[in-house]
């Protein structure tokens, strides 16, 4: 159905939906779920927002915990995730409602539904196992396949596109940036001379550039990652939307609602840890939950090694 302007999928019961959800599908088990659950405490006629979709996991988790009244918005800029969700928590009915956008427009999302308050709300800013492995997107050095690396796939600039009007003085700074990449003017420069010679059109080229740039692997992170990181992440404008989501979010929480942050490397967790850190200035109206981030067991990381670099935090409004 639509809702001004916005794409909302109805997931209510149909018989195509029937049958597609008696289909047995691998579902990956996010990062932190039991620490988030513990964290976010879900109750019946509750509403959350679960602003990174993904598979559905944590909202799954959710919405079983807060049965049998209780609701989740879910926002993802995927397409196929939105579709994904849709088919795992049919079985939920109205209890659970998405919408294809961002996090970042939470508030304007929210406000177009009616909803004006939320008793808890989530992010994952992790990657999925999805879009990481199906080389179409783009997003791994693992996988050859189109520049893309965009979360929204109807969005208009890909990576590819995006490196063929950068600067190397801006390469460079964003690599610095959002890579924090110690090699950033010699990359910036080697990617610009790639560019330059039309030999920059897949993700194996960026990757065979960068080695060529780089002179192979030096210790145990492939000489690519950082490349890659800072490229998605300048691609989707991530720290931007998170910085808008962390201001406008924890203003939709109702006392006693929390907001639960899952980030994978530390410009995010920075980012995360500083507005906490901010808000909890004023004591009457904000708590941060734990004062130190909450990381995966040993346990986990040994079933879902993706999990290690995960680091959970929560605030709680008064």
């Amino acid at each position: 159905m639509r809702n001004q302007g916005l794409t909302v999928w109805d997931t209510g019961s149909s018989d195509e939906a029937k049958i597609v959800a008696l289909v047995r599908i691998p579902v990956h088990v996010p990062a932190l779920l039991c620490e988030m659950l513990q964290a976010l405490r879900p109750h019946t006629g509750g509403t959350y927002l679960d602003g990174t979709l993904g598979a559905g996991g944590y909202s799954e988790a959710i919405l079983e915990e807060s049965s049998p009244e209780g609701k989740v918005i879910g926002l993802d800029l995927d397409p196929d995730a939105v579709e994904r969700s849709v088919r795992r928590l049919e079985r939920f009915g109205e209890r659970f409602v998405v919408v294809h956008g961002g996090f970042q427009d939470a508030r304007t999302i929210l406000a177009s539904m009616g909803v004006t308050s939320l008793d808890g709300a989530v992010l994952d800013l992790g990657l999925s196992s999805n879009q990481l492995e199906d080389p179409q997107r783009g997003f791994s050095f693992r996988f050859d396949g189109p520049l893309d690396m965009r979360f929204d796939t109807t969005a208009e600039q890909g990576a590819l596109d995006y490196l063929r009007n950068i600067s190397a003085a801006k390469l460079e700074e964003v690599l610095a940036t959002y890579g924090e990449e110690r090699y950033c003017k010699k990359l910036a420069r080697g990617i610009i001379t790639a560019r330059e010679r039309g030999s920059l059109k897949t993700t194996e080229d960026l990757a065979t550039a960068i080695i060529r740039i780089m002179g192979g692997r030096r210790g145990k992170i492939h000489p690519a990652t950082r490349t890659f990181q800072a490229l998605r992440i300048a691609v989707n404008r991530e720290m931007e939307n998170l910085d808008t989501a962390l201001q406008d979010i924890p203003t939709l929480l109702a006392p006693g609602g929390r907001f639960c942050v899952v980030s994978y490397h530390s410009l995010e967790d920075r980012a995360v840890k500083q507005s906490f850190r901010d808000r909890r200035k004023d004591a009457s109206l904000w708590k941060v939950v734990y004062p130190k981030p909450v990381r995966p067991s040993l346990e986990e990381i040994r079933d879902n090694p993706r999990a290690r670099s995960a680091r959970m935090r929560a605030l709680e409004a008064l």
